[in-house]
């Protein structure tokens, strides 16, 4: 599909080889548990998508991400959804770093090791539920000297395996004793922080979804990012800059494997002129959703407008691509289910979207507030 191509030569252009390494691979090696997919990721770049090239990164825009989330999601939704949490992290920092004057050493370290070192940054936001508030802690903190000792867990959290720092909403104890969020860098080797299993199912098993427990945890002070008087709002506006991020890249990388599928049946020559077309189109629209609301975002689109943007998309597009997937499964037939088990599993792949935070229905009395004139506010 000419889109497909599209979103491969950008990925190549960002990540030279990785596709390429990446179908070397067997479908079922990819996307097993303790794939190298991830390595696979390290090794060309991956880390450096976001990063600013004065950084030493690849500085990709918006747009340029979601495109190399299609292409890495048709060839491992694995990887896109593992990857996707180290990119959106990558991508709220660095809003951060756009006045150093906010940064401690310690943090601005963290920040220029990203690219060079292939750094891989997993998230421990308070993603997993489909009900859930993603911005509400998981973590719980508890003030000691020079830091904070910090209990919970994430699970799932991709790249659980992999990741070189964790990083974790936490609440503190703001100037006047009341709980202020901040966000906390963990290296993953920190006394305290362990892996343990937790994803039972075959589907994006490679993406390293393990639970992740911090037991009394020391993180020290300059390692927590905290609002300060002269920035007040300064976490909610991460917050929302990670939101934006998110979502427009989870749903690339499921948008991705729906792809792929109706590349298939195009390929293929299978069903009719009309059925395939009308394959092509549910696809190609969900994407052109996900697409327009990236261009909105990298031409200054911010704030409550661009939350309730991309949620709008990706409500659109998670409906649309489930669609998309049967309906490909339907007109591969019967004879190619019973040769292999790749394009169900392809299939299976796009449903999670549903799963992510926040939910339909969750999220439904927002946004008729916010379609009928008032804020924004999920909860």
């Amino acid at each position: 599909m000419r889109s497909l191509t599209t979103a491969r030569e950008v990925c190549e252009r960002h990540q030279p080889g990785l596709l390429a390494a990446l179908e070397s691979l067997s479908f079922a090696e990819r996307e097993a548990t303790g794939s190298p997919a991830v390595a696979r990721l390290r090794e060309h770049g991956g880390a450096g998508l976001l990063v600013p090239v004065e950084y030493g990164g690849q500085g990709a825009d918006v747009l340029d991400a979601v495109r190399v989330q299609r292409a890495v999601g048709a060839v491992s939704p694995s990887l896109a959804a593992a990857s996707t949490m180290h990119h959106f992290t990558v991508a709220m920092l660095f809003e951060l770093a756009t006045d150093a004057s906010r940064l401690t050493p310690a943090q601005t370290k963290v920040l220029h090791g990203i690219a060079p070192e292939r750094l891989l940054l997993a998230s421990g936001w308070a993603e997993g539920r489909t009900q859930q508030n993603i911005l509400i802690p998981s973590v719980t903190a508890t003030e000691t000297e020079g830091g904070f000792l910090l209990n919970g867990a994430k699970k799932p959290c991709s790249l659980a395996r992999s990741m070189d720092v964790l990083t974790a909403s936490i609440a503190v104890p703001g100037a006047d004793g009341t709980p202020e969020l901040a966000l906390a860098l963990l290296p993953a080797d920190s006394p305290g922080l362990s892996v343990h299993p937790f994803w039972g199912n075959e589907v994006l098993a490679a993406s390293e979804s393990e639970e992740v427990r911090l037991t009394d945890v020391f993180v020290p002070q300059e390692l927590v990012v905290r609002t300060v008087p002269e920035a007040p709002h300064l976490l909610d506006d991460l917050q929302t800059t990670g939101f934006v991020w998110f979502e427009l890249l989870i749903c690339a990388g499921y948008a991705g494997a729906a792809t792929a599928l109706a590349a298939t049946v195009l390929e293929r020559g299978r069903g009719s002129s009309g059925e395939r077309a009308a394959l092509a189109v549910r696809v190609e629209s969900a994407f052109a959703l996900l697409e327009g609301a990236a261009r909105a975002v990298r031409d200054g689109l911010d704030g409550e407008a661009a939350v309730a943007e991309v949620l709008v998309a990706r409500y659109a597009a998670q409906e649309t691509l489930v669609q998309a997937a049967d309906q490909a499964l339907d007109l591969l037939g019967g004879i190619d289910f019973v040769r292999g088990g790749e394009h169900t599993r392809l299939a299976d792949s796009v449903r999670p979207l549903v799963f992510h935070p926040p939910g339909r229905a969750s999220a439904a009395e927002p946004l008729l507030q916010w379609f009928a004139g008032g804020a924004l506010e999920l909860s």
